[in-house]
């Protein structure tokens, strides 16, 4: 029996199909490459071409392989993007995952881990987010991962599948150049294009009330991430865990002090433009992580300098 790994061509699915494999667990990958890239996964993997919201893609899969448990890191995850095709979010984030729900059900797979995202909580007061809180995402992508995220309740409580949605925050560094981060929207590459380019980056406010003016997030190496997921597949195989569970270090960084380290790792200067705000983003966000640590076991490893010096 084999776990299938939606999206496991991407950056942090193929983090997770690495570790999966190195663990000794059977893998099945389907991508449908719009952004993920064959080269990142092993020669040995069994991949499926294919889309998660296609009825037929999936009953082909499920029909050709016996899976056991799904681990869902298939979607779309710019917040700027999703204001602009706001109709393909919730078709892919919400939609296909309820499309791949059904599917893994009436094949009878058995425990489903869903990728979600820290955009759920929204703005916060205190800053911090933990699992007892109400979701009130201020962007069309946190609304639809917090769509997926119901999909997957109602086929936990109706007793037809064993579950959790991951919250991930700020994911950064690799394994290895192979499976770096490709992104244009994530801070780490960014500034380290931009070191390589000797160009200037731009910081969407410098007027928020953090220590610095910039925003506050948290990062967590995508090693340590895949890890969460091993721990999650492990534990939901022998026992039910709570629905949701942050994924991060506990700890934040504001963009300036990012920024700063990479010109301490990099030995650089680079230039700072400020602009506006941009909407969707929060001041601060970072992750009360006692519920993993305490259902999972889970221990962030890696701190900043290695998530620094593993961004390509």
């Amino acid at each position: 029996m084999s776990w299938l790994i939606t999206g496991g061509a991407g950056y942090i699915g193929s983090h997770v199909v690495d570790l999966f494999l190195l663990s000794g667990e059977s893998v099945v990958v389907i991508d449908n490459l719009r952004t993920g890239q064959i080269n990142r996964l092993s020669p040995g993997v069994h991949f499926f071409h294919g889309d998660i919201t296609s009825e037929s893609d999936l009953e082909t899969l499920f029909s050709r392989f016996k899976i056991k448990g799904v681990i869902n890191l298939a979607g779309l995850k710019s917040v700027e993007e999703s204001t602009r095709i706001p109709d393909e979010y919730f078709r892919v984030n919400g939609t296909g995952v309820k499309v791949l729900l059904t599917k893994a059900r009436e094949h009878g797979v058995e425990f489903f881990i869903q990728s979600s995202t820290a955009a759920v909580y929204g703005n916060l007061e205190s800053g911090v987010a933990h699992e007892q809180l109400s979701p009130k995402p201020i962007s069309v992508y946190g609304e639809s991962k917090l769509q997926a995220e119901k999909h997957l309740e109602i086929e936990i409580s109706n007793g037809s599948i064993r579950g959790t949605s991951l919250r991930y925050f700020n994911v950064v560094g690799a394994k290895n150049s192979q499976l770096a981060d490709s992104s244009t929207e994530n801070l780490f590459p960014i500034v380290a294009q931009a070191i390589r380019n000797k160009s200037p980056i731009n910081i969407f406010g410098t007027d928020y009330k953090t220590r610095d003016g910039s925003c506050v997030r948290d990062f967590i190496h995508v090693l340590d991430l895949a890890n969460a997921h091993l721990l999650a597949a492990r534990q939901i195989e022998n026992r039910e865990i709570p629905s949701q569970l942050n994924i991060g270090t506990g700890h934040g960084y504001t963009v300036l002090e990012i920024i700063e380290a990479f010109q301490v790792s990099r030995k650089c200067k680079i230039e700072v433009l400020s602009l506006p705000r941009r909407s969707g983003d929060p001041a601060t966000l970072t992750a009360d992580i006692a519920l993993a640590m305490r259902e999972l076991e889970f221990r962030p490893e890696y701190g900043l300098s290695e998530m620094v010096e593993s961004t390509q």
